[in-house]
Protein backbone atom coordinates (compact mmCIF):
# COMPACT_ATOMS: atom_id res chain seq x y z
CA UNK A 1 0.00 0.00 0.00
CA UNK A 2 1.51 3.28 -1.09
CA UNK A 3 1.54 6.22 1.25
CA UNK A 4 -0.48 9.23 0.15
CA UNK A 5 1.35 12.24 -1.22
CA UNK A 6 1.16 15.03 1.32
CA UNK A 7 1.77 18.68 0.85
CA UNK A 8 4.46 20.20 3.08
CA UNK A 9 1.70 21.87 5.11
CA UNK A 10 -0.13 18.59 5.65
CA UNK A 11 3.11 16.85 6.62
CA UNK A 12 3.95 19.62 9.12
CA UNK A 13 0.45 19.46 10.59
CA UNK A 14 0.67 15.67 10.98
CA UNK A 15 4.09 15.92 12.62
CA UNK A 16 2.81 18.56 15.05
CA UNK A 17 -0.21 16.40 15.89
CA UNK A 18 2.02 13.38 16.56
CA UNK A 19 4.36 15.44 18.74
CA UNK A 20 1.41 16.77 20.75
CA UNK A 21 0.12 13.21 21.29
CA UNK A 22 3.55 12.04 22.49
CA UNK A 23 3.80 15.01 24.83
CA UNK A 24 0.32 14.37 26.29
CA UNK A 25 1.13 10.67 26.76
CA UNK A 26 4.43 11.50 28.50
CA UNK A 27 2.65 13.96 30.84
CA UNK A 28 0.02 11.36 31.70
CA UNK A 29 2.64 8.71 32.48
CA UNK A 30 4.59 11.22 34.61
CA UNK A 31 1.44 11.96 36.62
CA UNK A 32 0.87 8.23 37.15
CA UNK A 33 4.51 7.78 38.18
CA UNK A 34 4.42 10.57 40.77
CA UNK A 35 1.04 9.46 42.12
CA UNK A 36 -1.09 12.47 41.16
CA UNK A 37 -3.14 10.26 38.84
CA UNK A 38 -4.18 6.72 39.72
CA UNK A 39 -4.59 3.74 37.44
CA UNK A 40 -8.29 3.66 38.32
CA UNK A 41 -8.65 7.28 37.13
CA UNK A 42 -6.93 6.45 33.84
CA UNK A 43 -9.12 3.38 33.35
CA UNK A 44 -12.29 5.39 33.99
CA UNK A 45 -11.31 8.38 31.86
CA UNK A 46 -12.89 9.22 28.50
CA UNK A 47 -9.84 11.27 27.50
CA UNK A 48 -8.40 10.11 24.17
CA UNK A 49 -4.85 10.10 25.57
CA UNK A 50 -5.91 7.69 28.31
CA UNK A 51 -7.94 5.51 25.96
CA UNK A 52 -5.09 5.08 23.46
CA UNK A 53 -2.47 4.28 26.10
CA UNK A 54 -1.09 0.72 25.99
CA UNK A 55 -1.87 -1.16 29.20
CA UNK A 56 1.75 -2.25 29.59
CA UNK A 57 2.97 1.36 29.40
CA UNK A 58 0.47 2.35 32.05
CA UNK A 59 1.64 -0.41 34.38
CA UNK A 60 5.33 0.25 33.76
CA UNK A 61 4.80 3.86 34.86
CA UNK A 62 3.89 2.66 38.35
CA UNK A 63 6.74 2.75 40.85
CA UNK A 64 7.94 -0.74 41.75
CA UNK A 65 6.63 -2.44 38.61
CA UNK A 66 9.16 -3.57 36.06
CA UNK A 67 8.89 -5.69 32.96
CA UNK A 68 8.64 -9.00 34.86
CA UNK A 69 5.89 -7.88 37.25
CA UNK A 70 3.96 -6.17 34.46
CA UNK A 71 4.15 -9.33 32.32
CA UNK A 72 2.91 -11.42 35.26
CA UNK A 73 -0.05 -9.11 35.96
CA UNK A 74 -1.07 -8.91 32.31
CA UNK A 75 -0.78 -12.68 31.88
CA UNK A 76 -2.78 -13.44 35.04
CA UNK A 77 -5.58 -11.12 33.90
CA UNK A 78 -5.60 -12.50 30.35
CA UNK A 79 -4.88 -9.14 28.74
CA UNK A 80 -3.26 -9.40 25.30
CA UNK A 81 0.24 -7.93 24.99
CA UNK A 82 -0.65 -5.04 22.68
CA UNK A 83 -4.01 -4.14 24.28
CA UNK A 84 -4.80 -0.48 24.85
CA UNK A 85 -6.84 0.87 27.75
CA UNK A 86 -9.86 1.49 25.49
CA UNK A 87 -9.87 -2.19 24.50
CA UNK A 88 -10.33 -3.48 28.04
CA UNK A 89 -13.65 -4.86 29.15
CA UNK A 90 -15.35 -3.78 32.36
CA UNK A 91 -14.21 -6.87 34.25
CA UNK A 92 -10.65 -6.47 33.02
CA UNK A 93 -10.64 -2.84 34.18
CA UNK A 94 -11.88 -3.82 37.63
CA UNK A 95 -9.39 -6.67 37.92
CA UNK A 96 -6.52 -4.46 36.76
CA UNK A 97 -7.38 -1.68 39.23
CA UNK A 98 -7.58 -4.27 42.02
CA UNK A 99 -4.31 -5.94 41.00
CA UNK A 100 -2.30 -2.71 41.14
CA UNK A 101 -3.91 -1.52 44.38
CA UNK A 102 -2.60 -4.54 46.32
Amino acid sequence: MALPDLTPEQRAANLAKAAAARHARAELLARVKDGTTTVAEVLASDDETCRRLPVRSLLKALPGLGNAKVAKIVEELGIPEKRRVAGLGARQREALAEAVSR
